[in-house]
């Protein structure tokens, strides 16, 4: 049997003309859908540093992690009868001895002595909202106990000079306009009595208030692209699958 043969619709301009503007609105409407996702998710500011801290370099350094013009965080070396370097969140002057800010912490945990160690995290760790965690006081990340000017020193001390210190994270928490981010900042720590020093490598935040963020991770996982610009909704559609 013969097929009939396939009969092509003709539609009046006006009508054709709406239907092309609807085409258009739809694909509008699918990128901005893309726009609105992105914003949602997870977008993370990342700063190379390579500040050296101690012998030859800054004695402290005062890190203003969204540079906002309001310092967050300060890295310090302190040296009597010991040695070493510090993080506080945030105080005047140098760490040891220094107040604190109670919303700014650090990741770390309490000694048996009257100081707190800032912990140095390996890369993927997740740094997200946990009270057994975090801590607002000055908190110590090596230290070398010389008993005083001119004596012998004995063994380095210290979370970073256990974990070898290179290329460790500190876990950062911070306030943003009255809301809570989350941080981190790569470090390389050595400390030979009694010369402690430190590299600030690099660091970053998540830009989303309450959003954990992961040790060593420099932008979200689901970052928009040209493609995905360009498959409108549809590519909205397809980031969503695993």
């Amino acid at each position: 049997m013969k097929r009939s043969a396939r009969v092509s619709s003709q539609f009046s301009e006006p009508l054709h003309r709406q239907l092309n503007a609807y085409a258009l609105a739809a694909s509008a409407a699918g990128v901005g859908m893309l726009a609105l996702v992105q914003h949602a998710e997870a977008k993370i500011v990342y700063t190379s540093a390579h500040v050296k801290i101690g012998v030859g370099g800054v004695r402290a350094y005062r890190l203003d992690i969204n540079h906002d013009g309001i310092y967050d965080f300060v890295l310090s070396t302190f040296g009597f009868d010991t040695y070493g370097l510090a993080v506080c969140a945030p105080a005047s002057g140098a760490c040891i001895g220094g107040g604190g800010n109670p919303v700014n912490e650090i990741w770390g945990y309490n000694s048996d002595k009257n100081y707190g160690f800032a912990s140095a995290l390996r890369r993927g760790v997740r740094i997200a909202a946990n009270r057994r965690h975090f801590r607002s006081r000055n908190l110590v990340m090596a230290s070398v106990n010389c008993g005083g000017t001119g004596h012998t020193c004995g063994s380095p001390d210290g979370p970073w000079v256990k974990a070898n210190g290179n290329n460790r994270y500190l876990g950062l928490k911070f306030i943003i306009k009255g809301k809570i981010h989350y941080g981190w900042a790569r470090l390389d720590v050595v400390a030979p009595p009694p010369q402690t020093r430190a590299t600030l490598i690099d660091y970053a935040y998540e830009t989303i208030p309450n959003k954990p963020i992961i040790a060593g991770k420099t932008h979200g996982r689901d970052g928009a692209t040209l493609g995905r610009l360009a498959q409108g909704a549809s590519g909205v559609s397809n980031r969503r699958k695993p």
